[in-house]
């Protein structure tokens, strides 16, 4: 970081720097709660996931990986379950915030008598959140940077001890966390300069497109929004062109090849075109490809969500000169 780095965005980098340790000691913290969780999910065969924001963001990235694991899994926002209620009975319920504090999830548990199987998701171990349910408690802190970065990063790692607890290989997953070289995304900064609206698109990704357009739009004031590939297919093509840029998330599944042919027909629009790929594939024709390994899974979410980071900081870096300090905003959102 320069002397002339924007202080919203030098917090933002001081929070990336740390995310991996952080997320490695809440991997191996997280055990003996992450298996407590595991039981219940074990007896109940259904799982709530309930979140605002990026920990909603956070929720629909696991959300396939439980199913994965023969369990009936929805995520929801909390707004959601607050106003259309899904019911609770015989479900194990994740609560995910990172600070504990946010307006709905303090109105959810004064609302909705939590159950045995209720259990908080949350960087701060003293927060209402934690106070009120037992929760997975992530490493290092709350976060306090506008635009989640770490604390996502950490939420997925306390998620991998579950799933570990689940019987689901983690080891894919902790090799990632070691690896510190990340791939050089100026191609795709590049590509998307011009653009004043992003699209963000996967599949079984589309959790993290949607986490990703969400930090997008934070960071860079510029109207961006996540829609999954077969919803992109269905219609909104109308709206690509040159001014449009359009991200899409890839892994090395079943759902690859489908968003490797989407990603071409949307190329060929003339829409700059970006692929965040752990797919292992060839780099997708007419668009930049940033290649991150071979990975699927919890893996492929833990390799491509620096990434993400990076581009959506950079991207909006080149946009907003105070980029990180909010002005319509609040890092924890206290009021519906």
């Amino acid at each position: 970081m320069t002397p002339d780095t924007p202080s919203g965005l030098a917090a933002i980098r001081r929070e990336m720097a740390r995310q991996r340790t952080d997320a490695r000691a809440s991997y191996r913290d997280a055990g003996p709660r992450a298996a407590e969780v595991a039981e219940s999910l074990r007896r109940s065969g259904r799982l709530l996931l309930l979140g605002m924001g990026a920990s909603h963001g956070l929720n629909r990235a696991v959300e396939p990986l439980y199913r994965d694991r023969g369990l009936d899994a929805v995520a929801l926002p909390l707004s959601e379950q607050l106003d259309q209620p899904l019911s609770t009975a015989r479900r194990t319920v994740l609560v995910t915030s990172q600070s504990g504090e946010s307006a709905e999830a303090v109105r959810w548990l004064a609302e909705a008598g939590p159950g045995v199987d209720a259990y908080g998701v949350t960087m701060d171990g003293a927060s209402t959140l934690a106070r009120s349910l037992p929760s997975l408690i992530g490493a290092g802190g709350v976060e306090t940077a506008f635009a989640a970065t770490r604390s996502t990063f950490v939420g997925l790692a306390l998620h991998a001890a579950v799933l570990a607890a689940l019987r689901a290989d983690p080891s894919d997953f902790l090799d990632v966390l070691d690896v510190e070289d990340e791939p050089d995304i100026t191609d795709a900064l590049h590509r998307l300069a011009g653009v004043t609206c992003v699209v963000t698109s996967g599949r079984r990704l589309q959790g993290l497109a949607e986490a990703l357009a969400l930090g997008l739009t934070e960071l860079s004031r510029l109207p961006c929004f996540a829609l999954e590939c077969g919803q992109l297919r269905h219609g909104p093509m109308e709206m690509l062109g040159p001014r449009t840029g359009v991200v899409f998330l890839r892994g090395a599944d079943a759902t690859g090849e489908l968003v490797r042919g989407l990603a071409e027909a949307v190329a060929a629009t003339g829409a700059p075109t970006v692929v965040l790929d752990t797919s292992g594939g060839a780099p997708v024709a007419g668009a930049v490809t940033v290649q991150a390994g071979c990975h699927e899974g919890i893996a492929a979410l833990a390799a491509l969500l620096p990434l993400s980071q990076r581009l959506m900081t950079g991207f909006a870096a080149s946009r907003v000169p105070d980029v990180g300090s909010p002005i319509r905003s609040q890092k924890i959102t206290r009021v519906e």
